[in-house]
């Protein structure tokens, strides 16, 4: 990675400005999964035993945009912060105005300061820079960790760069590492995975990474469009009759690097508790739908995984947040695992898919941002990113 980091300047009582992602599920004001917050102690530990004070700013979930919303306060993981460091974190009542800018010029070193919710403001996703000013008047030095956020020019990820040295914490310089491994001088044999309901969602990562990859296995909703366009009779199964046409250039383009299912779990309908049985794919009964990979497509993508040196994972290989229809996703997450390889996994449902499986440890990386990593698997520019420092 060519951009500065935290390492590269002098924190010492230094006021940092630090963007991190704590856009994490709540339920009767308690965080449910800290998991976005422990990803960004490293660099919040680092800072302050740098001599710095710091200043988090975050947004949660989709407010209005006219003010405080209860609901959408960051008080409760500012609590989990405080909970995790061991030490107080004070919360400030916004994220810019004369107030805030009072509590921020009176940190000590080693203090810590939660702003409130960077979207109780339009301007927020409008990157108005008047308020990235406003937010920028609250430090010395930038810290964009916030890797799950990378991927939108807000005022808070893009427009405050403009005023502050910017730099990346450690959080988004492990991201940008990894999933740079998967686009820039990618290690071979490289299987790619791809998953998820649309094909349309994933165009453009499908194109980019049959430049790279040596195999591209499709499964989950998205398959059926493919297994279409083979000519196979999907009966009721999620197909998108626009990608039809895509999906048989896809194939004509990728050749024998592209691996589809030969087999499928087959529901009669998209229930929990539907009925379902394993079929091949010329027997998909009339009215059913395909919801998982079978047992036979399991163990043919388990062949083509042993000899990788490099798999990259974004999507899951059927409905897996219903039991009947895991296996699949669960039954690759397992054979991860046990590879030598290096294994990327892309975040969002993936990620969540692998600390159901009970091997999200060992995997090499979890992205935490499942937008972000998908657009740079795209080969996209991230403007939380293009707006840090460049190493001189």
């Amino acid at each position: 990675m060519n951009k500065m980091t935290v390492r590269d300047i002098s924190l010492e009582t230094k006021h940092v400005l630090m963007r991190v992602d704590f856009n994490v599920p709540m339920a009767n004001g308690v965080v449910t999964d800290d998991k976005r917050i422990k990803a960004a102690l490293p660099t919040i530990e680092y800072v302050i035993g740098q001599g710095g004070s710091l200043v988090l700013m975050s947004h949660l979930g989709r407010p209005k945009g006219t003010g405080f919303e209860p609901d959408f306060s960051l008080k409760a993981a500012s609590e989990a912060l405080a909970t995790l460091l061991g030490k107080p974190v004070q919360m400030a009542p916004d994220c810019v105005g004369p107030d805030v800018e009072a509590m921020a010029k009176a940190l000590k070193p080693g203090d810590v300061l939660m702003l409130e919710n960077t979207r109780f403001h339009k301007g927020e996703e409008k990157n108005d820079l008047d308020l990235a000013r406003q937010m920028a008047a609250l430090g010395d030095v930038f810290v964009n960790d916030a890797f799950g956020s990378a991927h939108r020019a807000h005022a808070s990820t893009e427009g405050v760069a403009s005023f502050l040295p910017a730099v990346s914490g450690f959080l988004m310089e492990q991201e940008l590492e990894y999933l740079g491994r998967a686009t820039d001088n990618p290690a071979h044999p490289y299987v790619a995975i791809l998953g998820g309901a649309k094909v349309s969602d994933k165009i453009a990562v499908i194109e980019n990474l049959l430049t790279r990859c040596d195999t591209l296995i499709i499964g989950g909703g998205m398959a059926n469009t493919f297994l279409a366009a083979k000519g196979y009779d999907m009966q009721d199964s999620l197909v998108e009759a626009g990608s039809v046409a895509t999906a048989k250039a896809i194939m004509a383009k990728a050749g024998d690097r592209l691996m589809l299912p030969v087999d499928a779990v087959a529901a009669d309908k998209f229930d929990a508790a539907a009925a379902s049985q394993v079929v091949d794919l010329d027997k998909v009964p009339a009215g059913w739908r395909v919801l998982d990979i079978g047992p036979k497509s399991i163990a043919q993508f388990g062949e083509a995984l042993k000899r990788a040196k490099l798999v990259v994972w974004n999507g899951p290989m059927g409905v897996f947040e219903f039991p009947a229809f895991a296996e699949g996703t669960f039954a690759l997450a397992r054979l991860l695992a046990t590879t030598g390889a290096t294994t990327v996994i892309g975040g969002g449902d993936s990620a969540s898919a692998v600390k159901k499986a009970g091997v999200a440890k060992q995997m090499t990386h979890v992205s935490t941002g499942g937008g972000a990593s998908l657009e740079y698997l795209e080969g996209r520019v991230l403007p939380g990113v293009a707006a840090l420092n460049d190493k001189r």
